[in-house]
C-alpha cells in the first residue's frame, strides 16, 4: 500500500507492506484523514515529546525521529475485513470512524502517533474493533473525520464546566479553538468571543458560531460585554466583600447564613468568564493571566511544546482558576460524532483543502499560512492538488 512516512523530518510517499489484522483488530481502507497540528509539531519534535512522555511511563508508545512514522489519526475509513476473534457486527464497506487506538502486544499505541500504529496518511490501517463506530445519518467522509478534533473540542468544553449564561473567550482561531467554539455553541453558550490577529481565521472563527470577534492587536477581548461586569481591580473586589459582610450583618438574621444561601444559589456572586487558550505558544498563558478579569478560569487546550513561564503570585491575587486537557473520552468521541451527523455542530467551515497521499508535502507548508488553510484533508485515493472541499451533502 501506499503511505505517506516521516523519517528524521523528511515526508515521502512509499509502497509499504498491507497491515493484517490480529486478534480483536479490523483492517480499513481509508476515506479520509485530517492533518492534525500536533502532526505538524511532531514532525520536528519526536524526540522531545519521547522524552516528556517518558516521564508519564509513555515513552515506548512515542516514536524516535528515527523511527518510520505514518501520521493520521483523525479519520473515516471503510471496514474490508477483520482478523481472528473479532465479532465482525460491522460487515465490510460499513464506513466508520473510531478512536485511534491499537492494541499491540500488551501495550494500547495511538494510530498515527505510534512508532507500530500506522496511522490514516496511508491507503489502509488497522483499527481495534471495539472502537469502531458506524458513521450515522448518511454523514460525508470527510465530516465524519473531523469527529476526533471536534470530540477534543468538547472535552475542552465539558472540562471547562462552563454554564450557559457565561461568557466564553477562545485565545486563538486554529483548528483547536475553531472546534472549540462550534462546541460551545453546540452546548449552548449564549454568548462566546473569539480573538486572533488573523484575519481569515476570524471569519472562520465567525463562521463556526462566534458571536463577537476580536482582533486583539485592536481591542480587549477581556471586556466587559453587555451584561456581563468583570472586576479587573483587586481593591474592588476587597470592598465588594467588606461592603457585602456589613450589608448583611444589619439584617435581624446571622450574616453568615444569608450569605451561605446566596453563595450557594449563586445569585449576586461575583462573575467571570471562561478562557480556552488554544494557541500553545510559549508566553500565552502569561499573557491571559495578565490580561484576564479577577476569578477567570483558563482551561489550557494548546499544547505547548516548548518550557514556558508564567508568575504564580499574579494568578494567585486574581484568583485564576488554571486547567489542562488533553484528548478525550470514548464516550465524548461518540458523542460528537452524533452532533455532527444530527446537525448540532457546523464544522464544515474548518475544511479548506483535500490533497492526495502525493500532496502531504506541500500541505504542510500550505498550513502554516493562517490565512489560506484551516483543516486540510487526505484523500489517499486522490491527486496531489490541494483542492477546495466537496459540497455537504
Amino acid at each position: 500500500m501506499r503511505a505517506v512516512v516521516c523519517q528524521n523530518t523528511e515526508l515521502s510517499v512509499m509502497d509499504l507492506p498491507d497491515p493484517v489484522p490480529a486478534k480483536g483488530q479490523v483492517l480499513v481502507e481509508v476515506e479520509r484523514c485530517g492533518i492534525c497540528g500536533s502532526d505538524l509539531h511532531l514532525r520536528h519534535a519526536c524526540d522531545s515529546m519521547k522524552d516528556l512522555l517518558g516521564r508519564v511511563g509513555a515513552g515506548d508508545l512515542v516514536p524516535a525521529s528515527t523511527d518510520r512514522l505514518v501520521f493520521g489519526h483523525e479519520f473515516c475509513a471503510t471496514v474490508l475485513d477483520h482478523g481472528p476473534r473479532t465479532r465482525r457486527r460491522l460487515k465490510p464497506g460499513t464506513r466508520v470512524v473510531a478512536q485511534p487506538m491499537l492494541r499491540v502486544g500488551d501495550a494500547v499505541h495511538l494510530c498515527g502517533l505510534s512508532p507500530v500504529a500506522t496511522g490514516g496518511y496511508a491507503e489502509r490501517m488497522l483499527l481495534q474493533e471495539s472502537m469502531l463506530l458506524p458513521v450515522p445519518n448518511g454523514l460525508s467522509s470527510e465530516l465524519a473525520a473531523l469527529t476526533e478534533p471536534m470530540s477534543v473540542g468538547l472535552h475542552a468544553v465539558r472540562r471547562s464546566e462552563i454554564a450557559k449564561r457565561d461568557l466564553a473567550v477562545v485565545i486563538g482561531c486554529g483548528p483547536v479553538g475553531l472546534a472549540v467554539i462550534c462546541l460551545l455553541k453546540a452546548q449552548g453558550v449564549a454568548t462566546v468571543v473569539a480573538s486572533d490577529f488573523s484575519p481569515g481565521r476570524r471569519e472562520l472563527a465567525r463562521r463556526c458560531g462566534a458571536d463577537v470577534v476580536i482582533d486583539p492587536a485592536k481591542d480587549n477581548p477581556y471586556a466587559d460585554r453587555d451584561r456581563y461586569r468583570f472586576f479587573h481591580e483587586l481593591p474592588d473586589l476587597v470592598k465588594l466583600a467588606a461592603d457585602t459582610q456589613e450589608n448583611l450583618s444589619k439584617l435581624p438574621v446571622p450574616w453568615h447564613m444569608v450569605w451561605r444561601t446566596v453563595e450557594t444559589l449563586g445569585v449576586g456572586m461575583p462573575q467571570r468568564p471562561v478562557i480556552f487558550e488554544c494557541v500553545g505558544v510559549p508566553g500565552v498563558v502569561q499573557q491571559i493571566i495578565d490580561g484576564a478579569p479577577l476569578m477567570s478560569r483558563v482551561v489550557v487546550v494548546g499544547v505547548c511544546m516548548q518550557v514556558d513561564r508564567f508568575e504564580p503570585a499574579m494568578a494567585i491575587h486574581k484568583e485564576i482558576d488554571l486547567r489542562f486537557v488533553f484528548g478525550q473520552t470514548p464516550l465524548e468521541y461518540r458523542d460528537t460524532l452524533h452532533l455532527i451527523a444530527e446537525g448540532k455542530v457546523d464544522c464544515a467551515p474548518m475544511i479548506t483543502g483535500v490533497v492526495g497521499l502525493d500532496g502531504v508535502a506541500a500541505a504542510f507548508d500550505a498550513l502554516a499560512d493562517p490565512e489560506t488553510h484551516a483543516k486540510i484533508l487526505i484523500d489517499p485515493r486522490g491527486d496531489a492538488t490541494i483542492r477546495p472541499p466537496s459540497p455537504r451533502p
